[in-house]
């Protein structure tokens, strides 16, 4: 519950008056996600490694690309909970732990919604991908995600 009132108050904090100007800026980085079913998919990310970034993550955001997302990045892992106040996009996330496989998968988390979006258990990183991609390529929960944060990098 603690980090669900923190990450709420943050979002709060960034969203009450966020003027485009004042947006966060991203570092860019590349994952694959490697699928039990032999598919290989690579994404381009934005990465979300301050409070500032991930209080704003995707918000305001009218579209993103097919082969883009945002990965959110913790210190330690620990339990996450989003929303998508201020979010015009429906997005898939993937709640990964710190071994890399992806512990569960909210798919398709409504655009604007207060509802909190958890994940199942301690994680490292979230990555966020379009709505419905999921589904579209086949990735589920214990698939792996090959990226540096995650000490599976090739």
């Amino acid at each position: 519950m603690k980090v669900l009132v923190f990450w709420l108050s943050a979002v709060s904090a960034v969203s009450a008056a966020t003027p485009a100007a004042a947006l966060e800026a991203f570092e860019r980085s590349s994952l694959v996600i490697e699928t039990a079913a032999g598919g290989a998919y690579r994404f381009d990310v934005e990465v979300a490694t301050t409070p500032a970034q991930q209080a704003q993550g995707l918000m305001f955001r009218e579209r993103m690309a097919p082969d883009a997302g945002m990965l959110f990045v913790y210190g330690q892992p620990q339990p996450a909970a989003f929303w998508m106040k201020n979010t015009l996009i429906p997005l898939d996330m993937l709640f990964v732990g710190a071994d890399g496989r992806i512990v569960n998968i909210h798919e398709r988390a409504v655009p604007q919604s207060l509802d909190a979006i958890r994940s199942a258990g301690p994680v490292k990183g979230i990555v966020e991908i379009n709505g419905g991609m999921s589904a579209r390529l086949g990735i589920r929960p214990g698939d792996r995600v090959v990226h540096p944060v995650f000490g599976t990098a090739k």
